[in-house]
């Protein structure tokens, strides 16, 4: 009884990381695809700012990935 209920917490925790990790990656694209929407807005109403909105758009996206992986890869350590 006790080792079925320590394999259904091992599990259920296993299952939490899995989650955990699906939510970051899903979180990241909306994120991702908000800044690409947005930069591609920026850009249409100042073509000559074009440069500067680039640039910022690719920091930007850099570092929602750089959290986004951080939250896989710590669910991913997680999970034994």
């Amino acid at each position: 009884m006790m080792i079925t209920s320590l394999l259904l917490a091992e599990g259920l925790a296993q299952l939490g990381c899995g989650i955990g990790a699906g939510i970051a990656v899903i979180g990241a694209g909306l994120g991702i695809g908000k800044i690409g929407g947005s930069a591609v807005d920026a850009i249409a109403r100042q073509p000559e700012a074009s440069g500067k909105i680039f640039t910022q758009m690719i920091l930007t996206s850099a570092f929602v990935e750089g959290c986004a992986l951080f939250a896989i890869a710590a669910c991913a350590f997680l999970i034994k």
